[in-house]
């Protein structure tokens, strides 16, 4: 049994990311708590600013740490609709609450995108949890 919290609202990407349909056409994304854990303390965030488009597995942000820089890929294509700008004062955010207040963009798809069949396509939480055991 893993250690890391996962959520079984959320649907997740072998690269760690976390993503959670927040309406219609939107989504809201971050990293796991399995991966805030092994990049230690993020002192950094490096996100994309607002109608910035975001490609399926292609780097969009970076997250600094004591210990490394790491990619942040996109699970979806859309246009960044929000920006969590808490993290430009609070980084830490993303390890103390990877699934709340860590949040780090809200992306919104193409109208002719079906959001839900986009993200049937993502691992949920077992299939998650298995890759991270």
């Amino acid at each position: 049994m893993s250690e890391y919290e996962v959520p079984d609202d959320l649907r997740y990407t072998s690269e760690h990311e976390w993503v959670k349909k927040i309406g219609p056409r939107e989504v809201r994304i971050g990293i796991t708590d399995y991966a805030q854990s092994a990049l230690d303390d993020v002192v950094f965030a490096q996100l994309p600013a607002a109608e910035d488009e975001v490609a399926e597995g292609v780097s969009f942000a970076e997250l600094e740490s004591t210990k490394s820089v790491s990619d942040i890929f996109g699970p979806i294509n859309g246009s960044v609709s929000a920006v969590n700008t808490e993290l430009e004062a609070h980084p830490e955010l993303v390890n103390s609450d990877p699934y709340g207040a860590g949040w780090l963009v809200e992306i919104t798809v193409s109208d002719d995108t079906e959001l839900d069949t986009v993200l049937a396509d993502l691992l949920d939480a077992q299939g998650y949890r298995s890759l991270t055991e």
